[in-house]
């Protein structure tokens, strides 16, 4: 398997590919994560990738691994991100 891309590598290939500095795209992609945090509880979306959204978690037993004693997990918001139908498309090649 390939190895990921880092945070600088993906700041670098938009540094080439749109001819800006690099510390010019660095700043991009920080405004897009401060603005993807502030917005997540209106749903962000990246378009053609997919998009954050917060939901929320029923109250639920579950167990404790140590002891075996079944305890009640409180319900809670959590963040997820939902993947856009074109991206597993794209990813994952599937033929139409």
């Amino acid at each position: 398997m390939a190895k990921a891309m880092s945070k600088t590598a993906v700041v670098a290939h938009f540094a080439g590919k749109f001819e800006m500095k690099k510390k010019v795209a660095a700043s991009i992609f920080e405004e897009l994560a401060a603005l993807a945090y502030k917005e997540a509880k209106n749903t962000f979306t990246l378009p053609g990738i997919g998009k954050l959204v917060l939901v929320q978690r029923k109250e639920r037993l579950g167990r404790n691994p140590k002891t075996g004693e079944t305890i009640t997990i409180p319900a809670k918001t959590v963040v997820k991100f939902r993947v856009a139908k074109a991206c597993k498309e794209a990813v994952l090649l599937v033929k139409k």
